[in-house]
């Protein structure tokens, strides 16, 4: 047997040869580009379970449909860039002080005014309907992309702007919850039926969201998120920009539906839910999405 023969024979298949060989940093980002391609995913459900409800004679139906699916595409969008466990531990954390929040305002007043649950949103815990929770935890994700894209350095101007971008949400989610029935004002306000109180309530209470969700994606550990390595040193990350997507794709489908597709319409909130919400979404896509 020749040389050559010998050394083709001793090779046991072509997977050993160094150029077939997978690359170490394969399997590592094949783990975020899975995460990142689901979120789309259940973000495109949840804008055709959103377009569906609106144009349906009992929307209130699809709530929870619309919320899971918010919810889910928040998380994995989350995971694809600070990994499963910190985004898992950051919307538990903002459904957990969303839900001690409503717990507290339905019995006190306090933070929003005096309000209660109706019984269509199902189940509900302490008179507080899941869904509320994982709402809050849901957007207080996108709301701190948002955010972050904003203030890239952090600290107390990126929370504030935060709940300011959170708090803009309600605009839209109050006086559509109303018509659906899902909740009642004990004392009405100026703003379609919607007391002020409720929104320096919002501000409050979206500050804490923004604070936990802060805090738990700025975890130590080579990993956390926001840091990236590049040439052997950290460098500060762009935020995810499938969570920037969902505050958009809300701003847009929101101030659609109020100004089109709702009957009747109400441009009153399609305006000034449109222009709060887009005053952050507007220069955090620009910022996410540079030309």
């Amino acid at each position: 047997m020749s040389q050559a023969r010998r050394e083709e024979a001793a090779r046991p298949d072509d997977a050993a040869c160094p150029g077939d060989a997978a690359r170490p940093g394969d399997a590592a980002r094949a783990g975020p580009r899975v995460l990142a391609a689901a979120g789309t995913g259940l973000l495109a459900a949840m804008v055709v379970a959103q377009v569906v409800s609106g144009v349906r004679a009992e929307p209130e139906r699809l709530t929870g449909a619309v919320v899971v699916l918010l919810a889910a595409s928040a998380v994995a969008f989350s995971a694809s860039r600070a990994g499963t466990a910190r985004a898992a531990g950051a919307f538990a954390a903002a459904v957990a002080t969303g839900y001690a929040a409503e717990w507290i305002g339905v019995r006190t007043g306090v933070p929003f005014g005096a309000y209660s649950y109706t019984p269509v949103l199902r189940p509900q815990l302490g008179g507080v309907p899941v869904l509320v929770a994982v709402a809050w935890g849901g957007m207080g994700l996108a709301a701190h992309a948002v955010a972050a894209a904003l203030v890239p350095a952090g600290g107390p101007a990126r929370i504030a702007a935060g709940a300011l971008a959170l708090t803009a949400w309600d605009l839209f989610l109050d006086p559509q919850m109303l018509r659906l029935g899902l909740w009642t004002w004990h004392d009405t306000g100026p703003y379609r039926g919607v007391p002020v109180s409720n929104f320096l309530g919002w501000l409050v209470v979206s500050a804490l969201v923004m604070a936990v969700i802060d805090v738990l994606l700025r975890a130590s550990g080579p990993g956390r998120a926001g840091r990236r390595r590049v040439g052997g040193r950290q460098e500060r990350a762009a935020p995810s920009g499938g969570l920037v997507a969902i505050y958009c794709v809300m701003a847009v489908m929101e101030t659609v539906a109020f100004a089109a597709v709702f009957e009747p319409p109400d441009r009153l909130v399609a305006v000034a839910g449109g222009v709060a919400m887009g005053i952050f979404a507007v220069p955090a896509g620009r910022r996410r999405w540079p030309r």
